[in-house]
């Protein structure tokens, strides 16, 4: 309270403001903050948390190099498995060089079918080379490629498909037994070859895709006889087959011989030799058997 005097005569001051006033306006001399009865802060919770955090950051810093460690481990393990894999089924089965059989276009495909069919007005029969290196297919037509044997194995199958639909004999397991037995007869007839070829001792750069290829050609044939026969009847069946025969007679003989016969017989000069005749015998006994599968895999068909 203000008072303008007192007894003393003496004007008293107005009273000022504790310094220890809290801030509702209660007066106090503590020294401390009476926090007892406060609820905790925002910052109470973060305090608390704070080591805690500390002590995850430590650990995943820890941990990030184990785990980097481990994929790294995990990767090298993979590359080398990939390789292992790559190396032992390049061994039997060459992937890399099945690019080059499949490397073909539609012109390729159009002059190679003609020459299936239509040997007889071809003249070079050689293979073109650049560098040591055979050049694909799209460029040579006298290159072996393994689409048309493909194709043709696919091929065939539906056309024998549809031949034994047009019987009312039509059934998958039949159609599954017509293809495993054209598979069937094709791996034995390649190997069959391999064999002869190692018996013979013949020196030859033809491979085991390349006799693939050259045995898959006859698929060709073989369609043309079916479908000539679904078309015209039994006797149109026989003349077709009969002109693919040949024609694939004719060309297994023309082809193989630069590839199994000796430099003097593809010069087109007499051959001499027990050795080279037994190759002349294996080049014809390998064109004959074309026919003999083609009948075989097909008549059955034709009713």
């Amino acid at each position: 309270m203000d008072y303008t005097a007192t007894q003393s005569g003496f004007r008293q001051q107005p009273n000022m403001r504790l310094r220890n006033n809290s801030p509702d306006g209660s007066e106090g001399n503590q020294l401390f903050e009476d926090t007892s009865g406060a609820a905790p802060g925002p910052n109470t919770g973060n305090q608390q948390a704070g080591p805690q955090a500390a002590g995850f950051t430590g650990e995943a810093f820890l941990s990030d190099p184990m785990s980097n460690l481990a994929m790294a481990y995990g990767s090298s393990l993979a590359s080398q498995g990939r390789e292992m894999v790559d190396k032992n089924l390049d061994r039997f089965i060459p992937i890399s060089k099945l690019k080059y059989y499949f490397a073909v276009d539609t012109v390729y495909v159009g002059k190679k079918l003609g020459l299936l069919v239509f040997p007889y007005m071809h003249e070079n029969w050689e293979v073109s080379y650049q560098q040591d290196t055979p050049v694909a297919p799209r460029f040579d037509v006298n290159a072996p490629d393994l689409y048309i044997p493909a194709m043709g194995f696919i091929t065939y199958v539906l056309v024998a498909g549809l031949a034994l639909g047009t019987q009312n004999r039509f059934s998958p397991e039949l159609l599954g037994v017509q293809a495993s037995s054209a598979l069937v007869w094709l791996i034995m007839e390649v190997l069959a070859v391999l064999l002869s070829l190692y018996l013979v001792t013949v020196n030859t750069d033809l491979t085991t895709i390349d006799l693939l290829a050259f045995s898959g050609y006859k698929y060709v044939g073989m369609i043309v006889g079916v479908v000539a026969g679904l078309l015209f009847g039994r006797p149109a069946y026989y003349l077709s087959l009969l002109w693919c025969c040949a024609a694939i007679f004719v060309f297994m003989i023309r082809t193989l011989r630069l590839k199994l016969l000796s430099e003097a017989a593809a010069e087109g000069r007499l051959v001499r030799g027990a050795r080279n005749q037994l190759r002349m015998y294996l080049t014809m006994s390998i064109a004959a058997a074309q026919p003999i599968f083609m009948y075989w895999l097909t008549y059955h068909l034709i009713r």
